[in-house]
């Protein structure tokens, strides 16, 4: 029998995370096959109901595909699009009417790497600012926000204090900005990860890479 984590979430909310590690670490690959409501029952220890409510909510959310009869899929990565709409994270925790607050953990002004300056498309390299934020709902961490940030655009972003105005509503601020390219992803949380959010190594989570 497969051991879930023991932490606070509710069953169903483990069994998701189970599926999504399988997933994000490449162990159960595109088009594979899940085993049955049954066999997740089984090799999980939990109810039928728990584990669909979890199938349900991962088809919902595009994870999976579920063909009556036929049994449920792992879907197809989802393509990358042109076009993202620009969220304030702390606007919708507000509008959620939860408390929005943030830590700095870094705000730093560094040398890129070649791969990051190529992103750029600097002529040659030159330092950017980099910072790492995490986002809080309730005292509850909800996002770690990692930003490199080209100087001559945003001259002053080191001498902000990101723990009064969100990166998001400096940013549009100085270059408002509607749309960007993306990449949306579930990857497993490594050890900085996983001690920032509170949550186990390797628990599943969304990435977002915007650019």
């Amino acid at each position: 029998m497969i051991t879930l984590p023991d932490t606070a979430s509710p069953l169903y909310e483990k069994v998701k995370d189970y599926i999504l590690a399988n997933i994000g670490t490449g162990r159960w690959g595109k088009d594979r096959k899940l085993p049955s409501e049954n066999e997740l029952v089984a090799s999980l220890g939990v109810s039928r109901m728990t584990v669909h409510r979890a199938l349900r909510e991962l088809t919902s959310a595009g994870f999976l595909i579920r063909l009556q009869g036929v049994g449920t899929f792992i879907a197809p990565p989802r393509p990358q699009s042109t076009l993202i709409e620009i969220n304030n994270i702390a606007a919708e925790i507000v509008e959620r009417g939860s408390r929005h607050r943030s830590e700095v953990l870094v705000l730093e002004t560094i040398m890129p790497t070649k791969e990051l300056a190529l992103s750029f498309e600097f002529p040659k390299r030159v330092s950017i600012y980099h910072s790492v934020v995490v986002n809080f709902e309730n005292d509850l961490p909800v996002q770690l926000e990692e930003r490199f940030v080209n100087p001559s655009l945003i001259p002053d972003y080191d001498k902000q204090d990101f723990s009064k105005t969100a990166t998001y509503d400096y940013l549009m601020q100085k270059t408002p900005v509607t749309e960007v390219e993306h990449i949306i992803s579930a990857i497993p949380a490594d050890a900085e990860t996983a001690r920032h959010l509170g949550i186990d190594v390797g628990a599943c989570c969304l990435f977002l890479h915007l650019s």
